[in-house]
């Protein structure tokens, strides 16, 4: 059905859910099927391209807004686009699906919030709860995480590990015929 055209997997998440371990795991598998993959890492994109924004919800709705018109642009050129981005917002992920279209999915990396922090690959939550970083997203009260509602596929990583995840995207992809 979508296979003329990329596909692109929009993981959301709390900040250390696993978006980006799996976006990276899943690659590696797409690639070894041969398929093209290109991501477009939400870290690297907001550190390389979009240093001018900071975490206000003007600057997070342009950010998504940015990285969702850049995917439709590479559609014609990957079989897949993932991008591992936390998107907390509900309305900014509606509006990435309407900017790309049918060959959008949305897959909620679901990790509790206690997961998270006692996870914190990157010590962003310390340095959040010590105060250093302001209007941190899923903490801060002015910047809250939106649970998907109906995601094309959600994801339990503090249930599941990382192979069992992968496994569960693998199987989404081919019932969807995308693979």
């Amino acid at each position: 059905m979508y296979k003329n055209f990329g596909n692109v997997l929009w993981f959301t998440g709390l900040s250390g859910s696993g978006k980006t371990t799996l976006a990276l795991k899943l690659t590696s598998y797409l690639e070894s099927q041969k398929k093209s993959v290109f991501i477009i890492d939400g870290d690297t994109i907001r550190n390389q391209l979009h240093k001018h924004l900071g975490f206000s919800r003007e600057n997070i709705k342009e950010n998504n807004h940015l990285i969702a018109n850049l995917a439709k642009k590479k559609l014609k050129n990957y079989d897949f686009i993932l991008i591992p981005v936390i998107a907390p917002y509900t309305i900014d992920r509606a509006t990435s699906r309407q900017i790309i279209g049918k060959n959008f999915f949305e897959i909620f990396i679901n990790s509790s919030l206690n997961t998270c922090l006692e996870r914190d690959v990157k010590g962003l939550y310390k340095k959040a709860l010590k105060g250093e970083i302001k209007k941190f997203i899923g903490l801060a009260k002015s910047n809250p995480y939106e649970y998907p509602k109906n995601p094309d596929l959600e994801i339990k990583t503090d249930l599941l590990d990382t192979n069992e995840s992968l496994k569960k995207i693998i199987i989404f992809l081919k019932s969807k015929d995308l693979l």
